[in-house]
């Protein structure tokens, strides 16, 4: 999941929570909110943790003209 699913989880748990007076039979609504607040926390932490992790990897670029064309040739190497 990505932050953004995590803020969206975040507002629908909020409304559901405190924005909603409705009562359905057999479904409890706060409950429902709750849940859906914890699960949004949970998705913009695990975000977070795997998103600051390092790639990871290298990219070296390396330009050359071709002597017979005179066009410019291009070379990215990336390492792992």
């Amino acid at each position: 999941m990505h932050i953004g699913s995590g803020v969206f989880l975040l507002v629908l748990g909020a409304i559901l929570n405190w924005g909603v007076a409705d009562r359905v039979s057999g479904v409890n609504l706060h409950v429902i909110g709750l849940i859906c607040m914890a699960g949004g926390v949970l998705a913009i932490l695990l975000s977070l943790v795997t998103g600051s992790r390092s790639r990871g990897y290298s990219a070296t670029r390396t330009a050359t003209v071709d002597k017979a064309t005179g066009t410019t040739v291009e070379r990215v190497d990336v390492e792992s």
